[in-house]
């Protein structure tokens, strides 16, 4: 009932799932992935304890296929399921039961697999595969959504569109460095889910992506004196701690403070202070 994709980056840092369905939810159950270990997709009649199970392999060092063939080897449903493993280094496995609803399949390859049942024909999961080895230059969460949008184009799911779900994982590289999970967004019941899923992640990228060093300007000059204007338009004048603290308060306030460099301005957050605090 579901096409999914488990990838790893080409430097092994980042693993993710993204996955589509026209099942309620569906990324509350298929995806599981730990950072520098690897990510796990249970699809079909979906077997919950895949993921914990295959995750726990995989950090001990089983390859991928290895972890498949245990983890469908002991699983007296597995005829009925389908499953997805990609691993920190080498090729993604996957699993296809033979009472997997047709059309159902998938293939793998090195550092990723691609698997989906209930599809409008093969050429679907042809198309993720395509859309992922041609995506190189794409950051990774968005490599993976264009994969799903693929799918999606290729008829998807026969029986329609319900529900989408994006999860990477990075050491370290959660909010504020606090946790894993790079990003974890879904979309659990829509018209458009993928498409509703693209629209989240520019949210999240915007409010959470690393600012560009490349791009941050001085908070020096008349785009100090803007910046200070605008944030006392916004009920955040510069006191005496001075312009730093305003803004850094400022941001808060707008979800921004991933976003804050001291003494200079991320053109995302000056962006968005001029369309929040128009002058004048």
């Amino acid at each position: 009932m579901t096409f999914s994709i488990v990838a790893r980056s080409a430097d092994g840092l980042l693993h993710g799932v993204a996955v589509a369905s026209k099942f309620l939810a569906a990324g509350a159950l298929v995806p599981a992935a730990e950072a520098e270990v690897g990510a796990v997709a249970t699809q079909a009649h979906v077997n919950l304890a895949y993921r914990a199970q295959g995750l726990a392999l995989l950090r001990s060092g089983v390859a991928a296929t290895d972890v498949v063939a245990g983890l469908v080897a002991a699983d007296p449903g597995r005829d009925d399921r389908q499953l997805g493993v990609v691993g920190a280094s080498g090729d993604g496995a996957s699993w296809t039961g033979p009472r997997c609803h047709p059309w159902a399949g998938g293939q793998a390859g090195d550092g990723w697999a691609v698997q989906g049942n209930i599809l409008a024909g093969p050429h679907v999961i042809d198309a993720v595969r395509d859309a992922w080895l041609a995506g190189v230059g794409l950051p990774f969460p968005r490599r993976l959504l264009a994969a799903l949008h693929a799918g999606e184009r290729a008829g998807g799911d026969r029986r329609g569109r319900q529900s989408a779900g994006l999860l990477v994982v990075q050491r370290r590289g959660g909010y504020a460095g606090t946790g894993d999970e790079l990003v974890d967004l879904r979309v659990d019941d829509h018209p458009d889910p993928v498409g509703e899923l693209g629209r989240l992640l520019d949210i999240h990228t915007m409010l959470f992506g690393k600012p560009d060093p490349a791009t941050l300007r001085d908070l020096t000059g008349p785009l100090a004196e803007e910046v200070g204007a605008l944030l006392a338009t916004a009920g955040h004048p510069v006191g005496a701690a001075g312009l730093d603290d305003a803004l850094a308060s400022w941001a808060g306030v707008e979800n921004l403070e991933e976003r804050i460099v001291p003494g200079r301005i991320d053109p995302i957050v000056l962006a968005h202070l001029r369309r929040a605090a128009p002058a004048g």
